[in-house]
């Protein structure tokens, strides 16, 4: 039997990969709001960066009353809200 096929996360390179931790550890530092596009959610991920795990290489990301651990390496682009 043939296995189903998964989409792969995109590769990208080091420098792409500094460019985004460049822009969250920004984010945070200023305690600007942040827009995540986050590879396989739907949804983009929405608010303010309260910690960047490196132990678990996850990026907390609070709004209201609602925190959201995204992966790091699933964050495909930082963006700030336009509303």
């Amino acid at each position: 039997m043939a296995k189903a096929k998964v989409a792969k996360r995109p590769t990208r390179d080091e420098f792409v990969l500094e460019e985004i931790g460049n822009q969250l550890t920004e984010a945070k530092d200023e305690k600007a709001e942040v827009q995540l596009t986050v590879w396989g959610w739907e949804e983009p991920v929405r608010g303010w960066i309260t910690n960047l795990d490196s132990r678990t290489g996850k990026v907390h990301v609070q709004r209201e009353d609602e925190l959201t651990k995204v992966p790091f390496m699933d964050i495909m682009k930082v963006d700030s809200p336009r509303d």
